[in-house]
Order: C-alpha cells, then sequence, then structure tokens
C-alpha cells in the first residue's frame, strides 16, 4: 500500500503547480500574527512535530508567525560542535539518506537510483574534480533546527543559486521521481578547507541546500542569494574568499529539504550511518586523512 500511495503522490503533484503551492505556503508562513495567535501556532506547530522547547533560545511569545519559529535559534550548547580540527561534523539536524563514493559523475538518491553529479552542481567541469569522492545526503524533518552550519572551518569560494522544479524531498519523491535533487531548486556553495584541518591543496567540498514543495526559501547568511527568486541562474565568486569557522553559519532554509554534500578524492574519510539514523548539527561525520 505504501508503494502505491506513493505513487499516486507524486502522479496528483505532476499535475498541481508546485511552485505557486509553495510559494503561497511561504507567504501564509510568514505573515506576522497578533501576539496571541502567533505564539498559540507556534506552540501546536512544536507540538506537532515534536520540537524540544528547551532548547529554543528565544521565549515563544516573541516569534512573529510559525516561520519565524521554523528559523528559530538554538540555546548557546544547544548543539556541542566536535573540536578535533581533522573532524568533519554534520552541517544541519537531521537523518542519514544514501551516502557513498560518486562513481563515473553520478551519486545515488537511493538504492538503483543514480543521479549525475554536473546536474546537481549545473557545472560538469566542477563535478568532474568530485569523481571518485565521498558524498552524503541529510534529511530534514519539520522538528529540526533548519539552519546550515559549516563542517569543516575554511573558505566559501562560490555560490550558485540552480532554478528548478520543486519535487517533494520525502519517501515519495526519492523513490519516483528520478534526478530529484539535480531537479529541484538548490544552492550549492563550494568551501576551500582551510590548512589546519589538514586537508591538502585543491581539496573541495560542495554543500548542495536543495528546495521542495513547500519549502518557503532557502538562503545564504552571508549574501543575498535566494531560491524562488526567477529563473535565471545566479552563480556568484568570492574574491577574496569568505572565510567560516567549524560550526559558523552559512545558510537556512525557509521550511526545510535535504543538504547533499559531496568531497573531492582523496582526503576525507565518511563515517556514514544506516538511512533514517538520526544526526545532529555538530556531531563527527568524518575525518580529514
Amino acid at each position: 500500500m505504501g508503494v502505491v500511495k506513493d505513487r499516486v503522490v507524486i502522479a496528483a503533484l505532476g499535475v498541481l503547480p508546485k511552485r505557486w503551492l509553495s510559494h503561497f505556503a511561504g507567504v501564509l508562513m510568514s505573515t506576522r500574527l497578533p501576539k496571541p495567535l502567533a505564539g498559540a501556532a507556534v506552540r501546536v506547530y512544536g507540538k506537532t512535530f515534536g520540537v524540544d522547547f528547551d532548547e529554543v533560545r528565544d521565549p515563544l511569545d516573541s516569534f512573529t508567525s510559525v516561520q519565524d519559529f521554523f528559523v528559530r535559534a538554538l540555546k548557546e550548547g544547544a548543539r556541542p560542535v566536535d573540536d578535533a580540527t581533522s573532524s568533519l561534523v554534520a552541517p544541519c539536524d537531521g537523518a542519514w539518506g544514501a551516502a557513498g563514493i560518486i562513481e563515473q559523475g553520478q551519486a545515488l538518491q537511493v538504492k538503483g537510483r543514480p543521479y549525475s553529479v554536473a546536474a546537481l552542481l549545473d557545472d560538469a567541469d566542477l563535478a568532474a574534480r568530485f569523481d571518485g569522492g565521498p558524498f552524503a545526503t541529510l534529511y530534514l524533518s519539520p522538528r529540526d533546527y533548519h539552519r546550515l552550519h559549516a563542517p569543516l572551518a575554511g573558505e566559501v569560494t562560490w555560490a550558485r543559486h540552480v532554478p528548478g522544479a520543486l519535487w517533494p524531498v520525502n519517501s515519495a519523491g526519492i523513490r519516483f521521481v528520478d534526478g530529484l535533487f539535480a531537479r529541484n531548486e538548490r544552492i550549492v556553495v563550494t568551501l576551500r578547507p582551510g590548512a589546519a584541518t589538514g586537508a591538502p591543496n585543491g581539496a573541495l567540498l560542495a554543500l548542495v541546500a536543495v528546495g521542495a514543495t513547500m519549502v518557503g526559501k532557502v538562503r545564504l547568511a552571508f549574501d543575498d542569494l535566494v531560491t524562488n527568486d526567477g529563473d535565471d541562474a545566479v552563480a556568484r565568486r568570492y574574491e577574496p574568499p569568505h572565510a567560516v569557522a567549524k560550526g559558523a553559519e552559512w545558510g537556512r532554509f525557509e521550511f526545510g529539504s535535504t543538504v547533499v554534500l559531496l568531497a573531492t578524492p582523496g582526503w576525507l574519510h565518511l563515517e556514514p550511518a544506516e538511512p533514517g539514523t538520526k544526526v545532529r548539527l555538530g556531531a563527527r561525520i568524518g575525518a580529514v586523512g
């Protein structure tokens, strides 16, 4: 029954205006509400999805909309960051999806369903640098903290907004939409690890924040680059590069989706868990070497 249900969901979404629905959802959730109503809406949302209110930095009555709460900050220390210089940490809360090695320009969406890394990055030359390197997929749920942080200390060298579709990134989309991550709207960021991490010259990470149905926007913390803001791809190179400390915020989901992490070959060892295993921002998920 689950397979049939997923097929029906995808078939229905195939004829619905996903971009309009997602835009409308973003507007609705970001609408400022009267203070008593906003507080009630935040509590209902949090209790429905199992949010841990104890780790939220600001008083619940201070949020002006559900989206304001969705991109909430956490109390200091709520997400300890592994402090080993060479460790790679989770860039977000979420759950493990597919992970492995990029082979012949392809990564796995799920077992038996590969997708093109060149299409994901919207840059064939850049994608070629990652062939033979590791990749990991992390899925965020409505209860998760939705800000995105640097998995290693380094420098952001490049960012790109890639317009696209807004298919759901759930079991239905993952199983039945070919090339899902490479078809959905997304922001791609490249990070050059700092020398102190032990990474060799030429090492590079790519972090891809993938949008989805009902995801209002994906934003960068250090630039005004944003999704759901036109149909043209926009790329930016940073000269000088934008320095980020390990664990520093680099972006956020306004309603969440998926992060795909890619590394050039030969310098990073990933430590993935079984798909569905929970992971928290700042926890070690790999190491240089």
